[in-house]
């Protein structure tokens, strides 16, 4: 196998760059003529930040707006800012921020193998399997080519993860290995849980290099906080993020860990729990400083996850955000329990008669690609699809309406209107209008709110908490803020009618209701009537 394990490793990349590829191609849609990419409606508010800027408005989400810090991957941000330097029509950049995830994922595909051949002593088999899970593990995929920082996020997860196995096992100290992760920081604030992750492990297990860890470690880690903190005050004039405040507080501490617990163990039902407790078996076979490193790591993020409640999509099923960028390691350490259990079976002790080698080596083989597809499959059919790329990637339907919706606004109003959205990525960027988020992650007063529900109404106490999705205040947004169309309400409509009803006038344009204010100046009524009348 060795001899041909260099071009196995290559027919398997060249595997998951097609898939990638089918993968962008099925998230792109054609509205009147021209086919369009959409990220992910997260990202979208980030591609928002990066146009802007590149414009020269600053680091705001609308143009000679308030400066709120909607977002919380400066880097990723930047990083997207340099492709709208270039001439690149709007329905095709965000193809390229996709094909960039591509890329970052073949990277960590690289480093998955490289760790593999490190922990394993070099196992073509475990280096496979690690590899294979992760390239095809449809979670991380979504995260990653549907364009959030998750992409550059993991790759440099596994980076890190690599140099600090390499200083483990040769007893050395690198200062690489905490400024690799004060960068991280940068891309997303939370990073610092990794960060102290892998300090706290360092510091415990190599005496030699105890307090060189300890201050080095503390002083790049206070060094890159605290010179994002100051960049942060001294533009936005806040110490955090706005989307701090808006997930972070207003609820219940122990409402919002009960929830986190609740997702996770959910995740874990819904991807076999049996999964998740075999690599747990490798602690029969070995117990050495790399495979509790990697334990340490995965621990560090489940933790992370179940601390901020979970994300607001756990209804797709897989791994959160958060934990998604640990998940390689995870499968590292289910290839070598795997590879250890064929081992054990095919010792030289074994009854040839009863335990034929080709029997296990098929067993095994069987086990991993049945693992394969549990791992995606969710114990739900329909996941297979999206799997398999059958249906459509998660979102990209909505993602459609809300560029057609904003392909309309652009149509009926000048480049003077105000328009309210619940969705804040893809339509507003698409419908180049400046805009009030009425769920508040780019406003200061909505994000300081109290939750308007503890959970989603109709769900249970657990199941219905929705980070960032559960502040508004009508009031504010339409009846202070007086924007020029409502494209989008949220819960409580109820509580809107008296506003919308007296000051605006209601229209059902395909399938999406809107609500244009009365006497706008820079609404296009003829057009809006030559719409109406097509409709």
């Amino acid at each position: 196998m060795q001899k041909y394990s260099r071009h196995i490793w290559k027919l398997f990349l060249a595997l998951y760059i097609v898939y990638a590829g089918a993968f962008i191609y099925r998230t792109s849609f054609v509205v009147d003529g021209s086919r369009y990419f959409s990220l992910f409606d997260d990202a979208m508010v980030s591609m928002r930040y990066a146009k802007n800027l590149s414009q020269g408005h600053g680091l705001v989400w609308n143009p000679r707006g308030e400066k709120i810090e909607g977002f919380s991957n400066p880097l990723w941000v930047l990083f997207m800012t340099i492709f709208h330097f270039f001439p690149i029509s709007t329905p095709k950049i965000s193809l390229f921020i996709q094909i960039s995830g591509a890329i970052f994922m073949v990277l960590n595909l690289c480093l998955v193998k490289k760790i593999s051949d490190i922990v394993s002593g070099g196992s073509i088999r475990v280096a496979l399997s690690a590899v294979i899970l992760t390239a095809f593990y449809l979670p991380l995929n979504f995260w990653i080519l549907q364009g959030t920082e998750v992409s550059l996020l993991t790759v440099l997860t596994s980076l890190v993860v690599w140099e600090a196995i390499r200083l483990i096992k040769s007893g050395g100290f690198s200062c690489r290995l905490f400024i690799l992760l004060g960068i991280g920081t940068w891309i997303r604030m939370d990073m610092i849980v990794p960060y102290l992750a892998i300090l706290a492990f360092l510091i415990l297990s190599s005496s030699r290099h105890r307090f060189k860890n300890l201050g080095w470690g503390l002083f790049i880690l206070l060094a890159f906080s605290g010179l994002q903190t100051l960049a942060r005050f001294s533009y936005y004039h806040e110490f955090l993020p706005n989307t701090y405040y808006l997930k972070m507080t207003g609820y219940p501490l122990l409402l919002r860990v009960a929830h986190g617990m609740f997702v996770f163990m959910k995740f874990i039902h819904r991807s076999n729990w049996l999964l998740f407790l075999f690599p747990l078996s490798i602690f029969f076979f070995r117990r050495d400083k790399t495979i509790c490193f990697l334990y340490t790591i995965l621990l560090g993020q489940v933790t992370y996850s179940i601390w901020v409640g979970g994300d607001a999509w756990e209804s797709f099923g897989g791994s959160n955000r958060y934990i998604s960028i640990a998940m390689p390691l995870l499968f590292i350490l289910f290839s070598i329990s795997l590879d250890q259990f064929r081992v054990k079976l095919l010792g030289p002790n074994r009854d040839k008669h009863y335990k034929p080698d080709k029997l296990i080596s098929w067993g095994s083989a069987v086990f991993f690609t049945c693992s394969l597809i549990n791992f995606n499959v969710l114990n739900d059919s329909s996941k297979l699809k999206n799997w398999l790329l059958i249906d459509r990637p998660h979102f990209v339907d909505k993602n459609e309406i809300r560029v057609r919706e904003a392909l309309m606004i652009a149509k009926l109003t000048d480049n003077q209107a105000m328009i309210a959205v619940t969705w804040a990525g893809a339509l507003p960027y698409f419908a180049e209008r400046n805009a009030i988020d009425m769920l508040g992650k780019n406003d200061l007063k909505i994000a300081r709110k109290n939750v308007n529900y503890l959970t989603w109404p109709g769900t249970s106490a657990l199941a219905g908490f929705i980070p960032g999705h559960l502040k508004w205040d009508y009031e504010h947004s339409i009846g202070a803020l007086k924007p020029d169309v409502v494209v989008q309400t949220w819960l409580d409509i109820e509580k809107a009618e008296h506003l919308l009803c007296s000051n605006y006038h209601k229209k059902i344009i395909g399938n999406s209701r809107m609500y244009f204010r009365n006497g706008s100046p820079h609404i296009s009524w003829e057009k809006l009537m030559e719409v109406e009348k097509k409709e």
